[in-house]
């Protein structure tokens, strides 16, 4: 586990130099494997009617409610490296 969550905080860096923007479906992929790789199933309240970045963003990570973390890093890690060319 400890390789694969180096190699997970690797790709958490790496992402910000990425050659150019994803769209916003991948980085709501991004966003949702990153934070159910380091913490688990999605936590705490929905956000407001309102606020639609931060609903789309806890919508992309409760539909990975039950997905491993080990897992989720995996496949966040394959997805970075598939942007990075």
């Amino acid at each position: 586990m400890s390789d694969l969550k180096t190699t997970f905080e690797q790709a958490a860096k790496a992402v910000h130099d990425l050659p150019e923007r994803p769209d916003n479906e991948t980085l709501l992929r991004l966003y949702a494997l990153y934070k159910q790789g380091a913490e688990g199933d999605v936590s705490g309240p929905k956000p407001g009617f309102f606020d639609f970045v931060g609903t789309a963003k806890y919508e992309a990570w409760a539909k990975l409610k039950g997905t491993g973390q080990e897992d989720a890093m995996q496949k966040y890690v394959d997805l970075v490296n598939k942007l990075r060319g």
